[in-house]
């Protein structure tokens, strides 16, 4: 069974309906640990050696955040560019975190529609991920598509339940094995049909 560490990443996690319940989903996984950037480093002075501890740990990264300006909080920038070292995440033998696998979990109050050509904002959240996906490759980690939570600011209740639900069932596909072969095909993570399941076994 994979380990998965997710880095999480909200200014404001207080006020996000969305994130409290996708975040409440992963209560109770073995193997998930839940790490709370804004939480542990308040003064964004970030532990290098206790997070490449972490990563290493792991087989799983997921970066877990809102999406701020097309990309992600400052803190979450901040802990790719001091624990990302060269000779360490890339690089001269810098292969610790070679084979594992990362994606990206957002959350977005523009709807899925206008993140496209034809969209206001012109391009796809999967393009504006390139960055992290650049980042994962030279990294030497395999990049799955995003889990995408889209027009946040009108999800009703069962919304709500629907992706917290979608989302518990995703950590534990990847923890049992999900490759980018076999998702290809899709845009987001949250078109794979079984996430829907009541409970995936």
């Amino acid at each position: 069974m994979s380990r998965v560490l997710i880095i999480f990443a909200h200014p404001k996690f207080e006020r996000s309906r969305i994130n409290k319940v996708l975040v409440d989903k992963l209560e109770h996984i073995d193997g998930v640990t839940f790490h709370d950037l804004y939480e542990l480093y308040p003064d964004f002075n970030i532990d290098l050696h206790r997070e490449q501890e972490l990563l290493s740990n792991h087989d799983i990264v997921v970066w877990h955040h809102p999406f701020y300006w097309y990309s992600c909080p400052p803190l979450m920038k901040q802990w790719i560019d001091v624990v990302l070292e060269y000779r360490w995440a890339y690089g001269p033998q810098g292969n610790a975190l070679a084979g594992k696998q990362a994606l990206n979990v957002i959350t977005a109050g523009g709807t899925r529609e206008v993140y496209c050509a034809e969209g206001y904002n012109h391009y796809s959240i999967n393009q504006f991920l390139v960055p992290f996906e650049q980042t994962a490759k030279l990294c030497g980690m395999e990049y799955l598509p995003p889990f995408a939570v889209t027009g946040t600011h009108g999800l009703s209740e069962d919304d709500l339940e629907k992706y917290g639900r979608q989302y518990q069932n995703l950590i534990r596909r990847l923890q049992e094995g999900l490759s980018q072969k076999q998702v290809a095909h899709c845009h987001f993570l949250n078109d794979i049909p079984e996430l829907s399941n009541e409970h995936l076994t």
